[in-house]
């Protein structure tokens, strides 16, 4: 039988842990399979890190790895994903808003199908606003849009991986995941798995706004050359805006249909017109500079204070 084991990134989850690991383990319980659950604890700042090694003292099958300090969720997967020995494992988040009781049905289809990966597609999402909704289908439609690379939509990290994908994870040395992205790039066979996806148990989530731009900032400058394309595309907008305005105001000189020395707003327009797009552009190129840096540093992804049950 194949080894299982759940991938479970925690951050400040005092409130679901308990839960979540109730959840997990009679999942767990009902399969043959040899199974274990790694919690990687995200530098919390609550009781999430004694609460975690109580569990681990009581149960075996239960690893934990404690962060030095707060790394993101990412890092906390790739920690997950880096430390597994399993033949699969499935990513699973501590709030319970991806159903742990969907693991027999999606292990179901893995071996049926013999897939690579096996996503999780939400049909609904419980317990998110309007907002949320919105943006999350906009950012990944956006993403197909900006990337050569095809990704499924309406999916989060919520899936389940075999051996042969996390060997192939493990030689990723960029420091700025955007794990779905990466999986769906590696190829292989990956097949979708339907589901209903449920409000958080409890807490709050640890995704507010700030976080899901840069979120999807990083995935999308990643994944993506078409910004630095969009940024030369408005250049050349700019200078032939500016040829025919020159054009404009010479002839309007010329015949007399325009006060070139009156137009206050025509020059105003033009430079805030090419004002912006002069910024945007450096902004654009100064954001991809800033991930050559952090790459160049070379610096680990993430740092681990603790192992426990390894």
């Amino acid at each position: 039988m194949k080894k299982l084991s759940v991938i479970v990134p925690c951050y400040n989850e005092e409130l679901v842990i308990t839960e979540s690991y109730r959840r997990i383990k009679e999942v767990l319980m009902s399969l043959p399979n040899p199974t274990e659950i790694i919690y990687i604890n995200d530098g919390s700042r609550d009781k999430t890190r004694w609460m975690l090694d109580k569990i681990a003292a009581s149960d075996s099958k239960v690893k934990v790895i404690h962060f030095s300090r707060n790394f993101g969720h990412q890092p906390a997967v790739t920690a997950g994903i880096n430390n597994c020995d399993a033949d699969l494992a499935v990513i699973l988040d501590a709030d319970m808003q991806d159903p742990p009781e969907a693991i027999p049905a999606i292990l179901a289809l893995q071996e049926k199908e013999e897939a690579n990966v096996v996503y999780c597609v939400r049909k609904s999402r419980e317990g998110e606003s309007l907002f949320k909704k919105f943006t999350a289908k906009f950012f990944y439609r956006l993403m197909n849009y900006m990337s050569d690379v095809s990704f499924p939509l309406d999916t989060g990290d919520f899936r389940m991986i075999d051996r042969k994908i996390m060997d192939q994870f493990d030689r990723f040395q960029e420091r700025g995941k955007y794990i779905r992205g990466l999986i769906s790039w590696l190829g292989y066979k990956q097949i979708p798995f339907y589901y209903e996806r449920e409000a958080r148990i409890a807490g709050e989530t640890k995704y507010p706004f700030s976080k899901m731009w840069k979120f999807a900032s990083t995935a999308m400058l990643y994944f993506s050359k078409k910004p630095l394309r969009l940024a030369i595309s408005l250049g050349f907008i700019a200078v032939l805006v500016g040829i025919v305005l020159a054009i404009w105001f010479t002839l309007g000189k010329i015949y007399g249909f325009s006060n070139a020395e009156t137009g206050w707003t025509s020059i105003m327009t033009s430079v805030i017109f090419f004002g912006g797009v002069q910024l945007l552009t450096v902004g654009v190129l100064g954001q991809y500079v800033g991930i050559l840096f952090d790459e160049i540093k070379a610096r680990p992804e993430y740092i681990i204070d603790e192992k426990k049950n390894f």
